[in-house]
């Protein structure tokens, strides 16, 4: 399935890349991780089961807000 997260707080490259990060150790098996400041999204593919609130929780300890998530 493909996760989309909305997340606000993106600056920079390295703001996509801490996003990046902390998707991969939140979701190990998560594949084509990507993040865009300029749209406010990251997105990544898994077949895991995933929590809203664990993933959210997650991105939030690094500083950032993830304000949605939908998965296709």
């Amino acid at each position: 399935m493909k996760v989309t997260l909305k997340i606000e707080g993106m600056a920079c490259g390295m703001c996509e890349a801490h996003v990046c990060e902390t998707i991969r150790k939140a979701v190990p098996d998560a594949k084509k991780v990507k993040a865009s400041k300029r749209k406010g999204t990251a997105t990544f593919v898994t077949d895991q089961s995933l929590s809203k609130d664990e993933l959210a929780k997650a991105i939030e300890e690094t500083g950032y807000t993830c304000t949605g998530m939908d998965v296709d």
